[in-house]
């Protein structure tokens, strides 16, 4: 990467804490610099109470070895190092749990998502997915991630439109009916939607979200930030030459910063 275009900020990464990840905060800072990528945002996933799946993020008494790890990242000088967390929207946690934890650092970002429903296994051909199936799927999905947005919560939506995750692509028409209310939610919210590009590695063979949705928040001003989702070092920054190419056909020049859960548009 020429240094001196140096490619976007990346502000979706996942250490060993999450147990289904590996590497520290520092191990991705040096990455990112080795990238040309001047900046990163450490997001592992909250900690849950009687967490129904230890396997997948971190517990609560770990969360002071984050912190501390991301305190080491960003003393190390490879870049800048901001500090988040990957928030997961579950209804029964929204009125404590979640901004209990918030509470308990200076988060420079906190990231929105999904991650419970059927969408997550449910691969092309299985029997299961008939057409009302999937529309039934994603028309909850959508309705779920208009009332994460309307929590105020959070700063970015990230991976959208992860409900196509395994393969199953709901047919554009419906998309239409059914992607603009939650668009509008964000935009309310004043929250952005991240160009998440770990989905060129999933089933759904394209990032989150598709052009067919960003040019629908490109319609509401929704600002954009990247984000590999990595889940290693070596994944940093993953295929965000393709993603800067889809975001600026859809009409983007600008991404956005944050610094103590304050935004700002910068140029990318």
């Amino acid at each position: 990467m020429n240094p001196m275009n140096p490619l976007p900020a990346d502000y979706h990464t996942h250490t060993h804490l999450c147990r289904h990840a590996g590497g520290t905060p520092i191990d991705y800072a040096r990455a990112a610099a080795e990238r040309g990528i001047p900046e990163i945002a450490c997001t592992d996933h909250i900690p849950f109470p009687d967490d129904p799946n230890p396997s997948i993020r971190m517990p609560r008494e770990d969360f002071p070895s984050y912190l501390a790890m991301v305190r080491e990242a960003q003393n190390a000088g490879f870049c800048r190092v901001l500090l988040g967390i990957e928030a997961d929207y579950q209804r029964d946690l929204v009125g404590g749990h979640i901004q209990s934890v918030l509470d308990l650092a200076d988060f420079d970002i906190v990231l929105g998502s999904l991650h419970t429903g059927p969408f997550w296994d449910l691969a092309p051909g299985d029997p299961a997915a008939t057409p009302e199936f999937v529309e039934q799927m994603n028309r909850t999905y959508y309705r779920r991630m208009a009332e994460l947005a309307r929590t105020r919560l959070y700063d970015v939506c990230a991976h959208f439109d992860i409900v196509k995750r395994a393969g199953i692509h709901a047919p554009e028409p419906l998309l239409a009916e059914i992607v603009p209310p939650a668009l509008d939610a964000v935009a309310e919210a004043g929250m952005a939607i991240e160009i998440n590009t770990s989905g060129r590695d999933h089933g759904a063979a394209e990032p989150y979200p598709s052009a067919l949705i960003l040019s629908l928040m490109r319609e509401r001003d929704i600002p954009i930030t990247f984000g590999s989702d990595a889940h290693d070092p070596a994944q940093i920054g993953r295929h965000f030459e393709t993603a800067i190419v889809l975001a600026r056909a859809a009409g983007y020049t600008q991404r956005a910063q944050f610094r103590r859960r304050q935004i700002t548009l910068v140029p990318f």
